[in-house]
């Protein structure tokens, strides 16, 4: 008998989103600061909420360190780490760039550290944060406009890399886990980016947890068969589209 794993016996995480912006829980537009929602001033309590709705990984950004590592909201992401406990773990995105700030993060209680434009731009990081930390602990980000994944916050102009090229070097450099955002979907609900996903999914051999525009449970489902191993769900959670006890009955089903 096959011991390959049908769709329905897959590990799948459901992993809701705390975008943070001067302490408030906000979701941005194709990540434009410009065009934020604010939904709570208290992202401990949102976390708490998340978790006693059967949760058990979070997603924190931390959108000031993106954009100002001076500004990094270490103290708000500690207290979102212990008021969750040994209830559930949370992974930490946002302006990790360096040794330094990833170890700030782990140190401050995350299990996972996303990192982003430093992987794409110095894979040999990556290969040193694996090393140093273990390949579950260390994401990679790999946010894609008209197929090249980007960094420096998504801003207009950048350059990028072929998203073959990024998956391929990082994968090289001990990455086993992909979090993958198709930047025009993002914060949209307009439906997940299945050819982008299924793409990166083939190519990487590695875990990939799917970003952007989902809105639905079928969304979700969707994801998970195309192999995906979690998605990141934000906005459609805060505005009500479906909430966690939805997605995961659903999931279970």
């Amino acid at each position: 008998m096959s011991e390959d794993k049908t769709e329905f016996e897959r590990p799948f995480d459901l992993l809701p989103a705390i975008d943070l912006q001067a302490g408030s829980v906000v979701r941005l537009r194709r990540g434009d600061f410009d065009v934020a929602t604010a939904y709570s001033r208290d992202p401990v309590a949102v976390a708490e909420a998340f978790v006693r709705s059967g949760a058990r990984w979070l997603h924190v950004v931390d959108l000031d360190g993106a954009r100002d590592p001076r500004a990094r909201q270490v103290e708000r992401i500690r207290a979102i780490v212990t008021g969750v406990g040994e209830s559930a773990r949370v992974e930490v995105a946002g302006g990790l760039r360096d040794a330094d700030s990833v170890s700030a993060m782990l140190d401050a209680g995350a299990a996972r550290v996303v990192v982003g434009t430093a992987a794409l731009h110095d894979p040999d990081l990556v290969r040193r944060l694996v090393a140093r930390h273990g390949p579950d602990r260390v994401a990679v980000a790999i946010d894609v406009r008209e197929g090249r994944a980007l960094g420096h916050g998504w801003v207009p102009g950048t350059a990028g890399l072929p998203v073959e090229d990024a998956v391929s070097s990082l994968a090289d450099a001990g990455v086993a886990t992909f979090e993958v955002t198709a930047i025009e979907r993002d914060g949209t609900m307009a439906g997940p980016d299945l050819a982008l996903l299924g793409r990166v999914v083939a190519m990487s051999g590695a875990a990939v947890i799917a970003s952007a525009g989902i809105a639905t449970t079928s969304d979700l489902r969707a994801v998970r068969a195309l192999g995906c191993t979690g998605a990141i769900v934000g906005r459609a959670l805060y505005e009500g589209r479906f909430t966690v006890e939805e997605a995961l009955r659903s999931l279970e089903a």
